[in-house]
């Protein structure tokens, strides 16, 4: 078996990059706030657009959004892809989804530089609405990319002005041609801040992520009655908030009940019609549940629903609930693993095998194509947030055992088809 080639990226020109790409809905604070397909998104993705047709790549858009800039290979086979998402959250930093699609393209570039040329096809990849700040849920493209979502009802997804997610896309000019999910890929690798404390604790450089946690996400709307708050008797309301209220309490005591993996978490709640002087009559809000084990999964959100009606029937209020993320615990590909231990080792960084807590676009990737994803360090383990930060050093270590990880699957992708070239 060959070596591979001694490639090296460009640590300071990707810390450049991230620099001048976070001006694109920079905030006082020094973090970003750039929803997906704003203006300020598209502003970005045509940066992103510019720079891989710089490098000589083809770029092609899904209809859902989603970008892929490639390099062609010397084979006629799925492209091996990198990447990660360009949108924030609204108080996001500057490294969680950007580091993974700005150290893809300094990894291609480095390729291109080189005059390195690839067997497989090598693309970098910017998913749409990664954060599910504007359109829930989370991970819509790279879902619908991989069936579990339906793509009519994803585009059909509003946000809280009522747009949707399709005018939403047209109004940037980035709704593709190409119908999304009909795109093949031989592999798939994503880099990503931990978003999480262990690496900075443990003094590792690099994460070798082996899976991700289960998610659920369940949409909860409790609907009372509204009414006078100074004419109506206590034991004669239909008070929705406080329904509301009790179970935000108990999704903490459910996850609390199934320590130390389990989490519960309510993010967002809506009250109507959020007057001073009216009880609330309808409240909205978000569920989100997860654990690695899928049983654990399914006895929490049997115990939540369970308190949902319990709770609501007590205070003669009603409750629907709709689930719209259910992510199964993901066991990333072994040899994709393989390919970002031996490129850590190889690099000579400090690495640990880990299991993400949060969701990523790589998870549903993983159903249609052989995945894994890298870490590395954030400060405090602070993410989704304006403080967030990732050292200079830390970004170009994922930068370089992205590369070589990539550069590693190629080999692999050419060894395994040689007989058939024979």
């Amino acid at each position: 078996m060959t070596a591979l080639p001694n490639l090296r990226i460009d640590g300071a020109r990707l810390w450049g990059e991230l620099m001048e790409t976070a001006a694109f809905g920079g905030t006082a604070k020094g973090g970003i706030c750039r929803l997906t397909l704003t203006d300020l998104d598209r502003q970005v993705r045509d940066w992103f657009k510019a720079r891989a047709e710089g490098l000589g790549c083809t770029v092609t858009v899904d209809s859902m959004g989603a970008m892929f800039a490639r390099r062609p290979g010397r084979a006629d086979v799925p492209p091996i892809a990198m990447g990660s998402h360009l949108d924030t959250q609204p108080t996001g930093g500057k490294f969680d989804g950007v580091l993974g699609v700005l150290s893809a393209l300094e990894a291609l570039r480095t390729l291109v530089e080189a005059g390195y040329e690839t067997f497989a096809p090598i693309e970098v990849v910017n998913w749409t609405n990664e954060e599910g700040a504007r359109f829930q849920p989370a991970m819509v493209s790279s879902g619908v990319f991989a069936g579990a979502f339906e793509h009519d009802w994803a585009a059909g997804r509003k946000d809280t002005a009522g747009a949707t997610f399709a005018e939403a896309l047209e109004s940037i000019g980035y709704r593709g041609a190409q119908r999304c999910g009909e795109h093949p890929l031989s592999a798939f690798f994503e880099l990503h801040i931990e978003q999480g404390p262990l690496l900075e604790a443990e003094g590792k450089t690099i994460g070798i992520v082996t899976g991700i946690q289960g998610i659920r996400w369940l949409e909860t709307t409790i609907r009372g009655r509204e009414s006078h708050t100074g004419t109506t008797p206590m034991h004669l309301r239909k008070n929705a908030l406080l329904a509301a209220a009790r179970l935000v309490d108990r999704v903490d005591a459910i996850a609390r009940s199934h320590a130390p993996s389990a989490v519960g978490t309510v993010g967002r709640l809506e009250v109507k019609p959020n007057s001073p002087n009216v009880v609330p009559g309808e409240v909205f809000f978000t569920v989100d549940l997860r654990h690695p084990e899928g049983s654990v999964l399914d006895e929490m959100q049997e115990a939540w629903t369970a308190a949902a009606y319990a709770v609501t029937d007590e205070l003669g209020v009603e409750v629907e609930i709709a689930k719209v993320i259910d992510m199964a615990p993901v066991r990333f590909d072994a040899d994709c693993i393989g390919c970002v231990r031996e490129g850590a080792r190889a690099a000579g960084f400090a690495a640990r095998e880990i299991v993400s807590g949060a969701g990523h676009d790589a998870g549903y990737v993983s159903r249609v194509a052989p995945s894994a994803m890298i870490f590395v360090p954030c400060r405090d383990g602070i993410s989704h947030n304006e403080a967030e930060y990732a050292a200079p050093e830390h970004c170009a270590a994922g930068a370089q055992v992205l590369l070589q990880a990539v550069l590693g699957y190629d080999r692999l992708l050419q060894e395994r088809m040689s007989p058939q070239r024979s």
